[in-house]
């Protein structure tokens, strides 16, 4: 008995190993080195993460600075004339969002990709008694992303732009007192998240009077990333949500913002399930030797190696069918492909019953069940430990007046 048990762990801490190896090409060919960062690759290709920031009009003034230098040991100090730039306030803003996530596969990966229509009207004032010749910027939210359609108005009218480094400036003159409408507006696409940033420096708290954004999506699945504010209202549309945020005089350093709903990871997924495969089997295996043993079933160690067989051609199969199909139709297939291995075999070893409803059974509860408890993210180890204290209760019972002494004593040798 003590070989027998010696040679089923052994068949058993060699599938184990085999899936260990399996687990992490998969998760090598999830990231391929020889790509670089699939993620960079995506976004070159489509876009990168994108952060929006308010446009801001400027003027420059002449001041006087105090020059200190040192020459040949001495201090030297006189006044020169500097130009410094003097921001109009932004007194009113009015924005407009369309996201339309369209997932992406990238090798074993799925990539939240989106296309953004982004429309904002803002109201800046010259509140000095003079006109001024003021500088216009509009900042672009990334720089590896396309515009298209981009449209830049002062006050109603198309403006002559210079571009530079992830902006375009123009220059107006904006009478004393008189207000300036820019709306500065685009289409463009992007990954993973997209956010409204109040102030240009990550660090700034800004103050925003009179500011309304209008997000609409055609995903339900919406969430909001760390540090951002919730909308202050929100309506569920037939495709998606209608999000506005509104603040009549808001004092925050704080975004707003949208992450994109992930897609269900093939190939993360398909390597989690084969890294914890050996769990499902050593259940499968502790079944079948507790419900062979109380029918006096001679169960060969090559039959169990056979069965692990089995096992490891579900994941084997799952690891290359999910970049060619679905992984919903791929877990499908392979546990179909998985059980009829069994059944079929131990049809042959025991018998068309024990085959079917035994082993099939415990074959579809610690395979299939299990696996696809990976399905449900945050309920797995859940869905294992209810498992396996069901499964804990149902030997404890059968076994419960059993008289191991006598019935290994009464085990043949291996045949």
């Amino acid at each position: 008995m003590l070989k027998r048990i010696a040679a089923i762990a052994f068949i058993f801490i060699c599938t184990a190993i085999a899936w260990g190896i399996l687990g992490a090409t998969i998760f090598a060919r999830s990231n391929s080195p020889r790509l670089g960062s699939l993620s960079d690759t995506v976004a070159s290709n489509w876009g990168s993460p994108q952060t929006q920031v308010p446009p801001s009009a400027s003027y420059f003034v002449e001041r006087p600075k105090t020059d200190v230098r040192t020459e040949d040991g001495k201090t030297i100090t006189h006044q020169v004339n500097e130009m410094v730039a003097l921001p109009l306030p932004l007194e009113k803003s009015r924005i407009d969002v369309n996201l339309n996530l369209t997932h992406r596969q990238k090798g074993l990966l799925w990539f939240s990709t989106y296309a953004v229509d982004f429309s904002g009207v803002y109201t800046f004032r010259n509140i000095t008694a003079s006109e001024q010749a003021t500088t216009v910027t509009v900042d672009f939210p990334a720089a590896q992303a396309i515009y298209d359609d981009l449209t830049v108005l002062v006050d109603g009218k198309p403006a002559a732009l210079s571009t530079g480094a992830g902006n375009a400036t123009t220059t107006v003159s904006v009478p004393a007192g008189q207000p300036i409408v820019v709306t500065f507006a685009y289409r463009s696409q992007g990954l993973d998240n997209w956010s409204y940033k109040f102030g240009k420096s990550s660090d700034d708290v800004s103050q925003v009077k009179d500011f309304v954004l209008n997000m609409k999506t055609n995903f339900k699945a919406i969430d909001f990333p760390q540090n951002t504010l919730s909308p202050t209202e929100k309506h569920e549309t037939d495709s998606g949500w209608a999000l506005s945020w509104t603040y009549k005089n808001l004092l925050s350093g704080l975004e707003l913002g949208m992450a994109m709903p992930e897609h269900l990871q093939p190939g993360p997924l398909a390597g989690e399930i084969s890294f914890f495969a050996p769990v499902s089997l050593f259940f499968f295996f502790f079944l079948m030797f507790i419900l062979t043993t109380l029918r006096d079933i001679d169960l060969h160690p090559m039959n169990y190696f056979f069965l692990a067989t089995a096992f490891f051609a579900f994941h084997l199969l799952l690891a290359y069918l999910v970049d060619h199909i679905s992984i919903y139709l791929a877990f499908a297939i392979c546990s179909a492909v998985s059980v009829f291995l069994v059944v079929s075999y131990l049809r042959l070893v025991v018998g068309m019953r024990f085959a079917a409803v035994e082993a099939g059974g415990a074959q579809f509860l610690y395979l299939v069940l299990f696996s696809f408890a990976f399905f449900f993210k945050g309920f797995t180890g859940l869905a294992i430990t209810i498992g396996s204290i069901l499964t804990l209760f149902a030997v404890m019972q059968m076994t419960g007046r059993i008289n191991w002494r006598e019935k290994f004593a009464t085990l043949g040798k291996w045949k």
